[in-house]
């Protein structure tokens, strides 16, 4: 019985040291795993704020802008695909879409003077700022958590254990191609016509 008990103590004293490092590794990638859902649901509390904001400001363009449907009708589409979309990179793309159309409206709200006077107009676009504001927090919050999530799935052992148990590396939410540069703004009285 004594030669049979140095063995097994041997074993169970592996099995403890290894349980000893593995649990708490396991439990910092669920935890940091939940960070990364925590921070993305702020930002689709944002785009979620946006969208809800985006129908009262096109209301008001409308009035004056009768003629500019085409902008009008591309915020509408880019509305709807950002209420469809799911998952975080189609969110992503759909909040591209809608930033494009956005500022196609800002276009169209330099030609209108009186558009811009209007207190209506000024309180939803001084929202939307704010919104968009609270977006860019919240989308660097949520990168800044990815980036720690995914340095524990890769880092020793941490890629170990994450393989183990299925962790996947989380996507960044990025921005779109060319949104480095400014959207043109004509002021010529041709573009007004």
């Amino acid at each position: 019985m004594k030669k049979l008990l140095g063995p097994v103590g041997i074993i169970m004293i592996v099995i403890v040291l290894l349980a000893l490092l593995f649990i708490p590794k396991y439990n910092s990638l669920v935890t940091a795993e939940e960070n990364v859902d925590s921070k993305w649901a702020q930002v689709e509390n944002q785009l979620q704020r946006r969208y809800d904001l985006i129908p009262n400001l096109v209301e008001s363009v409308k009035g004056y802008a009768n003629h500019e449907q085409e902008v009008i009708a591309s915020i509408t589409q880019a509305r709807a695909q950002m209420g469809s979309a799911n998952t975080p990179e189609e969110q992503a793309s759909a909040n591209d879409a809608l930033n494009g159309a956005l500022s196609r409206l800002l276009v169209v709200v330099e030609n209108y003077p009186t558009l811009k006077a209007d207190a209506n107009f000024r309180q939803l676009m001084d929202e939307l700022a704010g919104t968009e504001n609270r977006l860019a927090v919240a989308r660097e919050d949520y990168n800044n958590e990815v980036q720690g999530f995914n340095k524990i799935v890769k880092r020793f052992p941490g890629n170990l254990i994450a393989g183990l148990f299925g962790f996947e590396q989380k996507e960044y939410f990025k921005a779109a191609a060319g949104a480095e540069q400014a959207p043109s703004v004509d002021f010529s009285e041709s573009s007004k016509q």
